[in-house]
């Protein structure tokens, strides 16, 4: 984990020398080159920060923003590089989605809202390391004492928590998603039930008299049954009786 931890900050480190190389040119930025910059690798989590999108400092008023939202965009677009549209066409929706951003008051907010507790956990990690230096009796100087050292402290710190905001918006879009299936296997599950019911109605319904006419036919057989029988008439003759024979001597 410790390690992962210095990898990411050694990107840090190498992204943000490479923003403030691209600041100090970036009046003879060319078309290609702004490309480059927005599709580079690992821009995916650089973009998610729209003030890092279009160069610009969190406190640029709305109109500057618009400005320069305008010359990005016209500079990328698909239509001015030709040569290198499908990637000039990624490049400009990355402009495109950030200036929707800021331009809603709302989400600017929240980007802003971000940069002020970046600096605030930036303040409080000084703080931390200034008590361990005072403990441990050495001297309480640190490199974020340097102006620009501090402000690429908080530059990381800011990168960090769009990226802590993006993993939660992606595991609510995930649990949403996970939620809207629950509830439409439910649906079907409870549709598949109804038409079970509605079926099996059916069914009983077509069956009834044909139940109805078994019984009556078990009844009728069952009363013929039970009735008694007739006894049979005995004919009575008349009893002749012997003759007796004389007895011979």
């Amino acid at each position: 984990m410790a390690h992962s931890s210095f990898h990411e900050e050694d990107r840090f480190n190498d992204f943000y020398s490479e923003v403030k190389e691209i600041e100090k040119r970036d009046s003879v930025l060319t078309s290609q080159q702004q490309i480059d910059r927005l599709l580079r690798p690992g821009a995916t989590y650089f973009n998610l920060n729209p003030f890092e999108v279009l160069h610009l400092e969190p406190d640029t008023p709305i109109e500057q923003i618009k400005k320069k939202y305008r010359t990005l965009s016209i500079l990328i677009h698909p239509d001015k590089n030709p040569d290198n549209q499908e990637r000039a066409q990624q490049a400009f929706e990355v402009v495109n989605k950030a200036w929707k951003t800021l331009e809603n008051e709302a989400t600017r907010k929240q980007c802003l809202d971000v940069y002020e507790e970046a600096k605030g956990r930036t303040d409080l990690m000084i703080t931390e390391k200034r008590k361990k230096l005072r403990k441990e009796g050495k001297h309480e100087a640190i490199p974020e004492d340097d102006p620009s050292k501090y402000k690429h402290a908080v530059y990381v710190m800011v990168m960090k928590l769009f990226a802590d905001m993006e993993r939660r918006r992606q595991q609510l879009d995930l649990r949403d998603q996970e939620e809207r299936k629950r509830k439409r296997e439910q649906e079907i599950e409870e549709e598949e039930q109804r038409n079970f019911q509605k079926e099996w109605q059916k069914n009983f319904e077509e069956s009834r008299q044909n139940r109805v006419n078994s019984w009556q036919s078990f009844q009728a057989s069952a009363s013929s049954s039970s009735k008694p029988k007739k006894a049979k008439k005995t004919k009575y003759t008349s009893f002749n009786p012997p003759k007796i024979k004389p007895e011979s001597r």
